[in-house]
């Protein structure tokens, strides 16, 4: 691992505990002589005037320090786009399953990584894109799911999914999750999706409250090309990504999902695993 002369963070907007975490932070970074990149919502806590856009934090930065929940860090791993940059993740609210590591573990990891002892775990992206009357007109890359949805208040969606040009389904559906092991425990979880261990190479694909109560979640591997053919009239289905970003589709779009080439690297403190993880966040009963 090489060593760390430059930090970028990123940080979420409104939150009480950033206001004297961060000017505490910049300060330990700076007396150790690391340069630090900020966002503009960063740069507010410090009162400073300097910073980056956010898809510009990671620029030449040896780790960027995300400090918010699970939405915060989906939105900065589209900032690192692909770079082999890691994620330092601090949860300051809410469940946070990917940004599990508490703001008292903070300086100590930090301590390991500037020793170079930090342990990483790699994460895959899903890439997705839109391909209309067979051209290509967007591009995405996910970290949790590719999501498609009804647009309309009360009306289910028909979407055609298929497996390597296999025929798998025709759904009748509020919508259809595509997930990565990562994003198995976020909104595939709440439509009844499997929880998948983050290292199994596999996707999944769940059913948002379909008409057929046979229709249920279906794993595949993620080697596997999931192609889905919008049957919806134009702009009533919409593709959502990560829950962030997306477009509406129209009528004959196919949207394809792959695993990406990309992995994102998530620093983890020595003694967490998965499994405490999902104890402490779903609650469940400890021995």
């Amino acid at each position: 691992m090489s060593t760390i002369e430059t930090v970028g963070i990123i940080a979420k907007p409104g939150v009480k505990r950033a206001e004297s975490l961060i000017p505490e932070l910049l300060d330990w970074l700076e007396k150790r002589g690391i340069v630090v990149r900020c966002d503009a919502s960063t740069a507010g806590y410090a009162n400073r005037t300097e910073f980056f856009p956010r898809e510009e934090v990671p620029d030449g930065a040896d780790m960027v320090i995300v400090l918010g929940g699970d939405g915060t860090l989906l939105a900065a791993a589209r900032a690192i786009a692909g770079r082999d940059t890691p994620l330092l993740p601090v949860n300051l609210g809410g469940l946070g399953f990917l940004t599990a590591m508490t703001v008292d573990e903070l300086f100590p990891e930090l301590e390991r990584a500037l020793r170079r002892e930090h342990r990483i775990a790699k994460r895959r992206f899903l890439d997705c894109r839109v391909v209309r009357n067979e051209q290509t007109v967007a591009e995405y890359r996910a970290l949790n799911d590719v999501v498609i949805t009804k647009a309309s208040i009360a009306r289910m969606i028909d979407i055609e999914a298929f497996i390597d040009s296999q025929f798998m389904c025709d759904y009748k559906a509020d919508g259809l999750i595509v997930s990565t092991a990562t994003g198995s425990t976020a909104y595939s979880l709440s439509a009844g999706g499997p929880i998948i261990f983050p290292s199994v190479g596999v996707l999944s694909v769940t059913p948002i409250c379909p008409h057929m109560l046979t229709n249920r979640p279906v794993i595949v591997p993620e080697t596997s090309m999931v192609s889905l053919l919008c049957r919806a009239g134009d702009d009533a289905a919409y593709l959502t990504i990560d829950g962030q970003v997306g477009q509406p589709l129209k009528k004959g779009d196919k949207v394809l999902c792959h695993s990406s080439a990309h992995v994102l690297r998530l620093v983890r403190p020595p003694k967490m695993r998965f499994f405490d993880v999902l104890r402490d966040k779903l609650k469940w009963g400890e021995r």
